[in-house]
């Protein structure tokens, strides 16, 4: 599977060590940036990575900054992009078997590496259960203009 990352600078280590985690799952990994730790806005990452998504350029987005909701906001507002913002793996599975998401939000001042790798390995490994689920997000997909 083909993973997008992207962050401000609150969350570039964070970033980096999930990279190279993912890496070792057997994903592809690009980086959108930001590349340092210069204040960098995470609206634009957000969306660089959403839209990589929404275009089929990639399967899924995984953004970091520092609490997961800004960068994840501006995920959401590229069509076609679910993003969940998720500080436990259960939401992360859920996320995925109900919401189909197809990016996912961490802070990186809200959680540390060790449940961060936990909520990824869980997000990528659940596959959408569909069905009544499938009504449901045609509903949100069919909401953003």
């Amino acid at each position: 599977m083909k993973i997008v990352m992207g962050s401000d600078h609150t969350g570039f280590h964070m970033k980096k060590e999930l990279a190279a985690f993912i890496t070792n799952l057997g994903h592809e990994v690009e980086d959108v940036g930001t590349y340092n730790e210069e204040k960098a806005e995470y609206p634009t990452y957000g969306q660089a990575a959403a839209k990589k998504v929404a275009d089929n350029k990639a399967d899924r987005a995984i953004l970091i900054c520092g609490t997961g909701f800004g960068i994840s906001l501006a995920a959401n507002s590229v069509r076609g992009v679910r993003c969940v913002n998720c500080t436990e793996p259960y939401t992360a599975l859920l996320s995925r078997l109900h919401n189909n998401a197809n990016a996912l939000a961490i802070g990186a001042r809200v959680i540390g590496i060790e449940l961060a790798k936990m909520i990824v390995e869980t997000w990528l490994n659940a596959e959408f259960e569909g069905g009544r689920h499938a009504t449901r997000v045609d509903m949100i997909t069919a909401m953003k203009l």
